[in-house]
């Protein structure tokens, strides 16, 4: 990794761009009527994670493509979040979010599911390093909106261990008990 150094000489901040990954959602053609004909710019909408647990987006306009998904890729970077996963694939529980007119669905998965979702959204789980979910959108399709939809449900789960150090009890306490039948069918092998 490249390290900038300022005019003192101290190094600064590591460049994030190669533990960044970006996805470009969508880019829109706006026009201005001007004296002379038509002004064209663009607008551009990009999505960056980690993979492993932090997303965000950004969006950015400017006369030429390029320079738009740079100041949306860099204004997607100021402005993300961490989401806990659990096991590193699927969401803690299911939760629903919402943004205006548009309102997703998300449901953890079990493995081997894969990335049910829809446009935007997949970008965004792809993003966060989510394996294993099945999403819905509804109402709005603006992409802008199911994004802020779907950020906004993110921000809401919860981990087992943080409801546990709310609450004071142990994680053990907060999680339903499981049935210890392929243990016990593993005894009764070892009798027979």
């Amino acid at each position: 990794m490249a390290e900038r150094e300022n005019r003192r000489g101290n190094r600064r901040e590591r460049e994030e761009a190669p533990e960044f990954a970006d996805r470009l959602v969508a880019i829109n053609r706006v026009s201005k009527t001007v004296k002379g004909g038509k002004r064209f710019g663009f607008a551009a909408l990009v999505v960056v994670g980690d993979q492993k647990g932090r997303v965000g987006f950004g969006k950015g306009k400017a006369k030429e493509v390029p320079e738009a998904i740079r100041k949306a890729t860099e204004q997607a970077k100021r402005k993300m979040i961490r989401v806990p996963l659990r096991e590193g694939r699927t969401l803690h529980h299911d939760i629903e979010g919402r943004h205006g007119a548009g309102r997703v669905v998300m449901r953890t998965a079990p493995q081997g599911t894969g990335i049910i979702a829809g446009g935007p959204m997949r970008a965004v789980f792809e993003m966060l390093g989510v394996h294993d979910v099945v999403a819905k959108s509804i109402g709005s399709q603006n992409p802008y909106n199911m994004i802020r939809a779907t950020l906004n449900a993110l921000e809401k789960v919860n981990s087992p261990r943080s409801v546990a150090q709310r609450r004071g009890k142990k994680v053990a306490d907060i999680l339903p008990k499981r049935d210890d039948a392929p243990a016990e069918s593993s005894q009764v092998a070892e009798e027979a």
